[in-house]
């Protein structure tokens, strides 16, 4: 992929990122040092962020890694202190942190009935409430608090810019991930419940929604223990009209385009997906 072009008007923001060391913000993370933003990246493993706030600085970028539970208010509250007193006020979010539990997840994509009664079978109704719940905090409320914290201190600054992290979950629910796709398409309203609500203060809110792209969480799903693509893997591609798993790379052009106010300034409200045509597609 080309190198993209550089951006002035990000150049000196301040640029937090939750669950910045993931596979796909820690691409983000890298791009937005390289336009010359200040980077903090929370991250709740603090190893995994301090090593990849390492990788920018050595670079030529400027970053921070700053332990964050992004469902904790204290916890975001102290994260947000430190990037403060670090950089100064926020003026890009990036509400990347998010993901599954194993515990929310069915074996099968359609139920049959005996399923429930199986020992090697989860299925709807062994969904576990608690893992349910915990996946809804951290991808739903692990959206709320940060940006709840963060917009704060965006207040009064031009450019200000908030960016959640959608799924193709979120449009149409994926089988076997109920409360994923049930918190992703809470992501979605919410970003549009802030854009209007944070619309008078020049904040504006917007999501990416990346299509199918191979990472540490869905490897399990995609990918069978040899490496070969699992079968729900080949069914993805099927829907993909291009026909292949998307680079996090790919993301760039569309997180710089909302990032920056020159570009985007009148866009908000808005989920952009980045799926190789997948929601474009019905098929057929």
């Amino acid at each position: 992929m080309a190198e993209l072009a550089l951006q002035p008007a990000l150049a000196g923001k301040v640029a937090v990122i939750t669950g910045g060391a993931g596979v796909l913000c820690a691409v983000m993370a890298h791009e937005l040092g390289r336009q010359g933003a200040k980077v903090a990246i929370l991250n709740r493993t603090v190893e995994k962020g301090d090593s990849l706030a390492a990788e920018i600085n050595a670079a030529g970028g400027q970053a921070i890694s700053v332990a964050c539970d992004v469902t904790e208010d204290s916890s975001v509250h102290l994260a947000a202190a430190e990037v403060l007193n670090h950089w100064g006020p926020c003026d890009l979010l990036i509400n990347g942190a998010g993901g599954n539990q194993p515990s929310a997840v069915t074996t099968k994509e359609i139920f049959t009935e005996g399923d429930q009664d199986h020992p090697e079978i989860t299925s709807f109704f062994d969904l576990s409430a608690s893992g349910f719940r915990q996946v809804m905090d951290l991808n739903l409320i692990g959206t709320l608090i940060p940006t709840q914290v963060f917009a704060r201190q965006m207040l009064g600054r031009p450019g200000a810019s908030v960016i959640n992290i959608s799924s193709m979950s979120a449009a149409a629910p994926l089988t076997k991930v109920p409360a994923y796709s049930a918190a992703k398409a809470g992501v979605n309203n919410l970003t549009q419940w802030l854009a209007v609500h944070l619309a008078e203060t020049g904040i504006r809110v917007n999501a990416i929604a990346p299509g199918f792209f191979l990472t540490k969480q869905n490897e399990r799903l995609l990918l069978r223990d040899d490496g070969d693509l699992t079968e729900r893997s080949h069914k993805i591609i099927s829907q993909t009209p291009m026909r292949r798993f998307g680079k996090p790379e790919e993301l760039l052009g569309t997180l710089l385009w909302l990032a920056d106010e020159g570009m985007s300034g009148f866009v908000t409200g808005v989920t952009v997906p980045v799926d190789g045509g997948f929601m474009a597609y019905p098929g057929v």
